[in-house]
Order: C-alpha cells, then sequence, then structure tokens
C-alpha cells in the first residue's frame, strides 16, 4: 500500500513539472516581443527541470551544447540581425551603432514597443543629422523595423527547433 501511494504522489509531482516545463516553453515565445521576460532562459528552465526533477540521465552533454550554441545564436540574433538590416537599408556606421544601442535601451525602455521605436528613433536622427535627408533617414531607420522583425522570427525559429530537440532527447 506504501508503494502504491508513493508511485502515485511521484505521478502527481511529474504531472506538475511536466505542466510547468510546458508552461515555461510557451511564456519563453512571449519573451521574443517582450524582452523583459527572457525567453531563452524560460526554456532553460524547462530544461532544467526536466533534468532535475524527472530524469537526469535522458539529456546527455551533447544536449547541453547544442542548447548553449542555440542560446549564443538567439542571443546574438537580436543585435546582428538588426545592424545587417540597418546597413541593407543604407544606414550608416553611426546609425549601426546607433541601432546597438537603441535596441539596449529600447529593452528597458517600455518594452515591447521601446525596443521597436528606440532603434528606428535613433538611426533616424542620426541619417538625419549626417544625411540631412528625411527620406534617406527614414529608410534607414525602418531598417531597424525590419531587422527586429527578422530577429524575431529567427528567435521563433530557434526556440522551436531547442523545443524539438529537447523533446527528442526525452523520447528517444
Amino acid at each position: 500500500m506504501t508503494n502504491l501511494l508513493i508511485l502515485t504522489v511521484t505521478s502527481n509531482v511529474d504531472i506538475f513539472i511536466w505542466i510547468l516545463i510546458i508552461l515555461l516553453f510557451i511564456v519563453s515565445f512571449i519573451g521574443i516581443v517582450v524582452p523583459v521576460i527572457p525567453g531563452t532562459l524560460l526554456l532553460w528552465l524547462g530544461f532544467f527541470a526536466y533534468h532535475f526533477f524527472i530524469n537526469s540521465n535522458e539529456l546527455t552533454w551533447l544536449f547541453w551544447i547544442a542548447m548553449g550554441i542555440f542560446t549564443i545564436v538567439s542571443l546574438g540574433a537580436d543585435f546582428y540581425i538588426n545592424v545587417f538590416f540597418v546597413d541593407q537599408f543604407g544606414g550608416s556606421k553611426w546609425s549601426k551603432w546607433g541601432a546597438l544601442i537603441g535596441t539596449l535601451i529600447g529593452i528597458f525602455v517600455y518594452p515591447p514597443i521601446g525596443i521597436i521605436l528606440i532603434p528606428l528613433l535613433v538611426v533616424f536622427v542620426i541619417e538625419l543629422s549626417i544625411q540631412q535627408s528625411f527620406k534617406k533617414g527614414m529608410y534607414a531607420s525602418l531598417g531597424t523595423l525590419a531587422g527586429f522583425l527578422s530577429s524575431a522570427v529567427a528567435k521563433v525559429f530557434l526556440q522551436i527547433v531547442m523545443i524539438i530537440i529537447f523533446f527528442i532527447f526525452v523520447i528517444f
């Protein structure tokens, strides 16, 4: 009878942990557009919850290395893609730096609107002062919007891949 009770409690705990893991994975996607919510960190918390509370043997060193690489790529996507699109839309090297700094500031100023508007405004002001052309300034600043949207798509893709890899390791 005692073994049955322990098995039931363990099953209920496992169900609770799985619900927590799935909720962490879902909320991680909100972090793509609301930078205050650390999306990639929430994925890692889900991985750790599984590893420490359900099964510590299934997630091998290969899994952790792959997740580390995907995490680095995901974090770099915000900054690199933004700079890339500012360049593609005709922004100067000062605008590229402005886009980076604007993105960093935008993370803390009224997210998610801040992460879109602050870099856009910074690049526009820089380009307006350098090229003294409203049209060129506006075009270069739109590169930050294209960068944000492209970065969001890249991060959604990366997070989906990370979750799929997690389930492959768990199931097989």
